[in-house]
């Protein structure tokens, strides 16, 4: 899998962990394939591909993939996740849980380091 899969991914596990994906999170996923250069068809396509699969395989390929992807790319993966998470001024507890349970148990990122990196995107 590679770094812009793991990004769809990422996204879809996001916008979803809530139970509801709202506009402005929808808005900020756009903002991000832009941003990548991903396809919106191919965007599109991956979704629609996941929404028939079950959240927990999602997540344990992702994470899979994600520990194969150098360290950079996976803080770059974790502040756009951050981002589209608090793209309604509010991340959701459940979000909260995903997003850590990422950079913190599962990968050992800093989080001053995907805070740099946000900033770094939201120039974009």
């Amino acid at each position: 899998m590679n770094y812009e899969s793991i990004l769809v991914k990422l996204y879809h596990l996001l916008v979803h962990a809530d139970g509801t994906a709202n506009s402005r999170e929808l808005s900020a996923g756009r903002q991000m394939i832009k941003a990548e250069g991903i396809s919106k068809v191919e965007f599109d396509n991956q979704l629609a591909a996941m929404k028939k699969r079950k959240p927990d395989v999602l997540y344990s390929e992702c994470l899979e993939a994600l520990k194969k992807i150098d360290h950079e790319k996976q803080i770059r993966c974790l502040a756009w996740v951050s981002l589209i998470a608090n793209a309604d001024g509010f991340m959701d507890k459940t979000e909260w849980q995903f997003i850590y349970k990422l950079y913190h148990t599962e990968l050992s990122l800093q989080l001053k380091d995907i805070m740099k990196c946000q900033k770094e995107l939201i120039s974009l």
